[in-house]
């Protein structure tokens, strides 16, 4: 009963680690968006706003629009470093 219970906890935490191992895409885009926020200052999170996607910035985002669960893991992601620096610079109330 034993070794049934290490079997089940091994295969728990391999399924947790091949779940996040599934979009490395997803997560280096996150990464990168968290880097921007917290490198930035608020002046150039400011201009950076007001300046149109680059190409592959709009793909990211298509990709995300495409598939409901990988955005929301991606927003999962960046949601607090983001809103916090956003708060920081004014950009939300």
């Amino acid at each position: 009963m034993r070794y049934l219970g290490l079997l089940v906890l091994a295969l728990l935490v391999l399924a947790v680690g091949l779940a996040h191992a599934q979009h490395p895409l997803l997560d280096l885009i996150a990464d990168k968006v968290v880097q921007k926020y917290q490198q930035s200052s608020c002046e150039q999170l400011w201009e950076a706003r007001s300046k149109p996607k680059t190409p592959q910035e709009q793909n990211a985002v298509q990709l995300l629009r495409g598939d409901p669960q990988m955005r929301i893991e991606f927003i999962n992601k960046i949601a607090a470093p983001v809103a916090n620096k956003m708060f920081e610079c004014g950009m939300i109330p």
